[in-house]
């Protein structure tokens, strides 16, 4: 006779009470003090909610997806934004119809066909088997690889760290370079080298990562639209130099001790060799990228196609080939996850908009900088958002905490409003590559233990710096030939 074990279940918080605690603190610190003069209560009350959110989600207080729902929860029973929304408010659920939101999680879901086919693989290996006889060459091999596929995967960790760190820790084993004494090799200037590229080609697309259709959002609250060929259009001249510039100086500065690496050609050759040809698979993904990118950059002005609407045939053509089926769809946890955190934030962020929350705190920030021209003011906004990045282990958080409030104040000095938006929302993205836990790749190039943090931190402020000046000097004259001010 057999006995069946019960199953059982282990009940366990599932938050970490020391950073819930403090986010409560703070909010209900917020809530019950006087509301300043020029707020509502109404207004007040939301800014309190939102801090106490942004704090929970720097706190890693509870997964991000948690946080925000539970934000969504007191939103609704405090009245804050009611269910049914009538005029003048926000609804609860009002994120959740954001075209903009499903235009990231649709991107998420074909980024998923891209590792599951092979094709990224394929493509960076191609590029390392073409430059990659010289150390400089790997890098640039890996640059042009990430601006291929970069479009359509809106993550900078799937690109870095799925794709392009298994490569950079092969080219590493091969020439011996581990961890410790022999890191200098290769490893150490690749691991950093990757983590510059990939900020580069994050900001050069607004399907690039997750944050910038964020910015894009954000930025439509004060008035200024940004479409997936506006954004693009002001990227490509500082970000093909920066592509140029910044590995190479990379090099000059953190140099490694090989410079040859002609068995990483040959390497990458062998690995493309036992892929075989390209299967119908990949052929169809790829011939699908190139449609998807033909609608985002003149579907919406020639023939009147939305981005959003975009993604969506690019999706469906996909499961028509069976290339991703809808089981995939539904088991891709991290595009359903990023879709919900992402409308509760624009929700509040609305809300905030919508109460005169943002108007108020931007007043603040712009009386600080006030008595300055709008250029001096505004690269003093843009040094203060970019640096504080150090304060931020998520791209999101910085984003959701600091970039509405910014682009006011940047827009009351009197800075263009294109200017504003666009700028601050490159800022956003560049930022990620000043430490090891700004996001995309950091915390696996990083976790690979070629680099100290000194060594790390070191390298990446003075490449800020130069990147700065390409994306704000050389790209502030594009803008001005594009007419943005």
């Amino acid at each position: 006779m057999t006995t069946q074990t019960k199953p059982t279940i282990e009940v366990k918080l599932g938050f970490k009470w020391q950073g819930l605690l403090l986010a409560i603190l703070v909010g209900l610190a917020i809530w019950f003090c006087p509301t300043p003069e020029g707020l509502t209560p109404k207004a007040w009350s939301m800014l309190a909610l939102f801090v106490a959110t942004i704090v929970a989600i720097i706190a890693k207080a509870m997964p991000m997806g948690a946080a925000t729902l539970v934000a969504l929860v007191v939103s609704g029973l405090t009245g804050l934004t009611p269910l049914s929304a009538k005029q003048g408010e926000v609804g609860m659920l009002s994120g959740f119809a954001n075209g903009t939101i499903w235009l990231i999680g649709i991107a998420m879901f074909l980024s998923r066909a891209v590792i599951k086919t092979g094709l990224g693989k394929r493509i960076a290996l191609y590029f390392v088997a073409r430059f990659g006889k010289k150390m400089m060459g790997v890098a640039y091999g890996m640059a042009l690889a990430d601006v291929v596929i970069g479009p359509g995967i809106p993550s900078a960790s799937a690109r870095g760290g799925g794709i392009m760190y298994p490569i950079m820790q092969s080219i590493a084993d091969a020439y011996d370079s581990k961890p410790g004494p022999t890191a200098r090799r290769a490893g150490a200037f690749l691991a950093i080298a990757v983590s510059q590229i990939d900020t580069i080609v994050c900001t050069m697309f607004l399907t690039a990562m997750a944050g910038n259709p964020l910015i894009a959002e954000l930025a439509k609250g004060q008035g200024v639209d940004i479409t997936w060929m506006t954004w693009f259009l002001g990227a490509i001249v500082p970000g093909i130099i920066s592509l140029i510039v910044l590995p190479y100086f990379v090099y000059l500065i953190y140099p490694p001790e090989l410079k040859d690496t002609p068995k990483m050609a040959e390497m990458a050759r062998d690995e493309l060799k036992i892929m075989g040809p390209m299967s119908k698979a990949e052929i169809i993904l790829a011939l699908d990228f190139v449609l998807l990118l033909f609608l985002w950059t003149v579907g919406d002005l020639v023939f009147h196609i939305p981005a959003t609407v975009s993604a969506f045939i690019g999706l469906v053509i996909l499961l028509f080939t069976n290339i991703m089926t809808w089981k995939n769809i539904v088991e891709e946890t991290t595009a359903w996850d990023t879709m919900f955190w992402f409308a509760v934030l624009v929700m509040m962020a609305n809300a905030l908009n919508k109460y005169g929350a943002i108007t108020w705190v931007s007043n603040h920030i712009a009386g600080s900088v006030g008595v300055f021209s709008w250029p001096v003011a505004f690269s003093i906004l843009v040094l203060v958002y970019f640096y504080t990045r150090y304060f931020f282990a998520s791209a999101m958080a910085h984003i959701s905490a600091m970039y509405l409030a910014f682009l006011a104040a940047a827009i009351a000095v009197g800075t263009p409003p294109m200017i504003a938006a666009i700028g601050l929302g490159y800022t956003s993205t560049l930022s990620m590559s000043l430490t090891q836990y700004a996001g995309g790749p950091g915390p696996a190039l990083y976790g690979s233990g070629y680099n100290s943090t000194g060594q790390w931190w070191g390298v990446s402020f003075i490449v800020s710096i130069v990147s700065l000046v390409i994306w704000f000097g050389v790209g502030g004259i594009w803008m001005k030939m594009l007419g943005w001010w």
